[in-house]
């Protein structure tokens, strides 16, 4: 269990290649994640929040079934990939199973939830701190962060991104290419956007049909005021 916890607790990111050239003199310069904002990003992302960060951090403003209900995602896939292993039930908010108490005991304070995250930091940050972590034997984890540094998380995304130091050499490549992990953060970040705020993608798709009801209105308003109006000239 102490095993899972920690490779769990050890959430997100780290650069792979190229770190002189993001990296300013005063810290690193936020980078915009690019990508393409729908369902198949966004359940890509739970996917991967859920096997990497959930064991550690919570998502309490969100239930299991807002996957299925917003985004499509089957109840058996929801119950497969996202609900590890808290037992949770399907109508139940997304919480950590790590107790509060070994929270403190591991890393000093319990980890933040992160509901509110991309609305508090910006998805340019969440990018940024994803991709900036590096291997640092001086701290307790192991881990540093070239934009929150000395932060208390180590970095459970360096088997698929790689291992660097804090100058950006690469210590161990990762099972993944840069351009394939850099896309795996990315839909974290997605994911973590729609948590902020789940309605969203429904927004999305209901736009074009209100923008042409509108069109549709306002056309038929301009006929019946010239079918009005012509009586009065």
């Amino acid at each position: 269990m102490k095993k899972y916890v920690i490779w769990a607790g050890m959430t997100l990111g780290l650069l792979t290649g190229g770190a002189p050239a993001v990296f300013a003199d005063n810290g690193p310069q936020l980078l915009t994640p690019h990508y393409t904002y729908n369902a198949k990003t966004i359940i890509s992302g739970a996917r991967l929040f859920a096997t990497n960060c959930m064991a550690c951090h919570s998502i309490k403003f969100m239930r299991y079934e807002f996957l299925t209900n917003d985004l499509g995602m089957s109840k058996t896939d929801v119950h497969k990939y996202i609900m590890l292993p808290t037992g949770s039930a399907f109508k139940n908010n997304m919480t950590s199973a790590m107790p509060t108490d070994m929270a403190h005991k591991w890393f000093g304070l319990p980890p933040p939830d992160l509901s509110q995250i991309v609305r508090y930091k910006s998805q340019d940050w969440i990018y940024t701190y994803l991709l900036s972590f590096y291997r640092d034997p001086k701290r307790p984890s192991g881990w540093n962060n070239h934009l929150f540094p000395n932060v208390a998380m180590p970095d459970v995304l360096a088997p698929y991104g790689g291992i660097v130091n804090e100058r950006g050499q690469v210590l161990r490549a990762g099972d993944e290419p840069p351009p394939k992990f850099k896309e795996q953060v990315t839909d974290i970040v997605a994911f973590l956007r729609f948590v902020s705020d789940p309605s969203v993608v429904q927004r999305h798709d209901d736009g074009p049909w209100v923008l042409g009801l509108l069109v549709f209105f306002t056309i038929a308003a301009y006929f019946l005021k010239k079918e009005y109006w012509k009586e009065v000239k």
